[in-house]
């Protein structure tokens, strides 16, 4: 874990407990990086962009109006130094850890813990229907949507991810981050 080397004790023992928990509640892996293990790419906007089935129709989706640009996203996100990657298989389970971490983090005195996790928390966005957001407090952008690569990201840790040839059928890499301190 390349971030643990450079935390303080508490921070470290800390990690080790957002980690443990994650394992706990299901996650395949959970893993501590440091900020310089997060590769950002703009490029990733134009995946949403032009790949993307719900582009422009959720709240977390960074084309939405009033959304922070990713340049605005990386600014913030530089100010963290280490955080935890989740993965599961599961959309709704990686969102749902990711967001326990968060809470556990702030709760612990972290209280600009952030997490990024593909947003599986209704069936069909309330945007959709120009509603508002029927979770707000925790709906929240999806790791990629920020302008992360999460490709080179995981694989950094040499963690299981790929295209997928059949995306209906073959199992999928879901990844959340909770970006701690």
């Amino acid at each position: 874990m390349p971030a643990e080397n450079t935390l303080s004790a508490e921070s470290s023992r800390a990690a080790a407990e957002y980690t443990r928990l994650a394992l706990e509640m299901g996650a395949r892996h959970a893993v501590v990086f440091a900020l310089s293990d997060i590769a950002f790419d703009p490029r990733t906007l134009l995946k949403c962009m032009f790949g993307c089935a719900d582009w422009g129709r959720n709240h977390t989706c960074p084309s939405r109006a009033n959304n922070v640009s990713l340049a605005e996203y990386k600014e913030m996100l530089s100010r963290y130094r280490w955080g935890v990657i989740v993965h599961t298989t599961d959309k709704a389970l990686s969102q749902r850890i990711s967001l326990e971490l968060e809470s556990r983090a702030f709760h612990d005195g972290y209280y600009f813990a952030f997490s990024l996790s593909d947003c599986a928390l209704c069936n069909e966005c309330a945007a959709v229907e120009c509603a508002p957001c029927r979770f707000p407090r925790m709906a929240r952008p999806a790791f990629h949507s920020v302008g992360i690569d999460v490709f080179q990201t995981v694989r950094r840790f040499g963690l299981p991810i790929s295209t997928l040839s059949h995306p209906e059928t073959d199992e999928q890499n879901w990844y959340s981050a909770v970006f701690v301190e």
